[in-house]
């Protein structure tokens, strides 16, 4: 029996269907709200029912969608021990105990909340396999792309990987709608073949939302504009451990005035040290910029400085990256489990530290606000440029700002970061990533014997060791 996890997209359910379309044997799909109701008794009563319909018809796969609904953990707080609910998740359990080893079913289920469920649900010979669903990498985005791309008129210079690569942490979901907006949009155009215009104007859209061609900007509101977003772009380029900059525009979309767009080149999953305070001194340079240029900061830098400053929070309280107040996790999640979300953080820590962790906090941002304005202070030309070429414009691609960058002058690389003064400091290098293994060669198995191997030819057993005594 296996659950799976995942974003809240339908990646849970078509999974389902692939594996009952591969197993060839009787499906059963139902959701865990249909077993909760009003009446005392139903949802435990269509238990029984949906596992003797598949014990009957045997072997079989049963599939509950969303099992939070019925599976939450008990005794949280509402309805006792004679909740509906409850008396539901108890059937479940008693169906799911293994006795019957004769009973030839699989259950599986699928939740985007694992941490709201029953631990009894959760324990080996019930639901002992956990599968995580997460975002595709960028292959998997090629793939999905390709599939949803069958039947729609694709231009000839239409490039799927190109378009993989500008949607990192795109779900499914997300992919399938970019496709179908381009779509439309070609459509709307009266154009027969959706070509990288749609496709790139879809991609904003299911970003940003649609453009607001209906909201008419002052002239000194898109000059702000136009540096504000310009100094995003300019202290972004000139860092050393950030993505490049794929796209500026000052054209209202969504609720932004304008927006710049910076794509790593392939999937991460990890942050350095170095790359979150560059994160932080380009959310600064727009309001670095417009302190520069008008000497009168907007109210355009709000959300910049919202996700600046719950980044340098999570550096210290999550990550450790603050010699000050070293490598802790400070603050516990808490909140009502019947609720289904977290509804606050405890504080475990002292005032005097959670002083510390102001000071740290304000530190970052003020060492991340210095280092924008130093940016923009040594390359004001290339700013003015830019600007100049965003108000004409309004637009600017990567091909367009290539040249607008080329004499860029860059920030120093930051002095290494030590944790502590009193650790000595290791000069020795990393070692080198080996080579990548050559591919299998095909119709070799691993570990299998041919049927003509002979006695001299069949490896050998290693021989067995002796056992050791435990040591605590």
């Amino acid at each position: 029996m296996c659950c799976s996890t995942a974003l809240p997209e339908p990646v849970k359910t078509l999974l389902a269907r692939a594996v009952a379309g591969e197993a060839g044997v009787p499906f059963y799909s139902i959701s865990g709200s249909d077993f909760v109701e009003m009446f005392v008794g139903v949802g435990a009563s269509r238990v029984r029912d949906l596992f003797q319909q598949a014990k009957e018809n045997a072997p079989a796969i049963i599939f509950i969608d969303e099992i939070d609904a019925v599976g939450r953990h008990r005794g949280a707080g509402m309805g006792g021990g004679h909740d509906e609910r409850e008396q539901t998740l108890n059937q479940l359990l008693v169906e799911m105990d293994g006795f019957d080893v004769k009973a030839n079913v699989i259950l599986i289920a699928a939740t985007n909340r694992p941490d709201i469920l029953d631990p009894a649900l959760l324990r080996p010979g019930r639901f002992d396999r956990q599968i995580g669903v997460d975002a595709p990498d960028m292959l998997g985005r090629k793939k999905i792309l390709e599939v949803h791309s069958k039947g729609k008129p694709m231009a000839q210079g239409v490039d799927l990987e190109v378009l993989a690569r500008k949607t990192p942490g795109f779900t499914g979901a997300d992919l399938a709608n970019v496709l179908n907006e381009a779509a439309l949009l070609t459509a709307r155009s009266n154009a027969q073949l959706i070509d990288n215009r749609a496709l790139d104007e879809a991609v904003d859209r299911v970003m940003a939302g649609p453009q607001r061609r209906t909201r008419i900007m002052r002239d000194k509101e898109k000059l702000i504009t136009a540096y504000h977003e310009g100094g995003h772009a300019l202290v972004a380029s000139a860092m050393n451990n950030t993505d490049p900059v794929t796209k500026i525009t000052i054209l209202p979309r969504g609720r932004a005035l304008g927006y710049t767009m910076v794509m790593p080149l392939e999937d991460r999953y990890s942050v350095s040290r170095n790359e979150l305070l560059d994160q932080l001194a380009y959310a600064m340079g727009g309001r670095v910029a417009e302190e520069m240029i008008f000497h009168d900061p907007t109210t355009g830098a709000s959300n910049d400085i919202e996700k600046a400053t719950a980044t340098a929070r999570k550096m210290v309280t999550e990550f450790g990256m603050s010699a000050a107040v070293g490598p802790l996790k400070l603050g516990q999640a808490s909140g009502e489990m019947f609720l289904g979300r977290d509804m606050g953080h405890q504080r475990d820590y002292s005032e005097r530290l959670a002083e510390s962790v102001d000071t740290e906090v304000r530190l970052l941002l003020e060492a991340a606000h210095d280092e924008a304005y130093e940016v923009l202070g040594k390359n004001r030309a290339i700013l003015d440029k830019l600007a100049a070429e965003l108000l004409e414009h309004e637009t600017l691609g990567q091909t367009e700002l290539a040249p607008i960058f080329a004499g860029i002058e860059k920030l120093p690389p930051r002095p290494q970061w030590l944790s502590s003064d009193k650790r000595p400091v290791s000069d020795v290098p990393p070692i080198d990533m080996p080579l990548p293994k050559a591919p299998i060669e095909e119709g070799i198995v691993d570990g299998g014997v041919s049927s003509g191997d002979t006695a001299e030819t069949k490896p050998k057993r290693a021989p067995a060791r002796t056992p050791r005594p435990a040591t605590a």
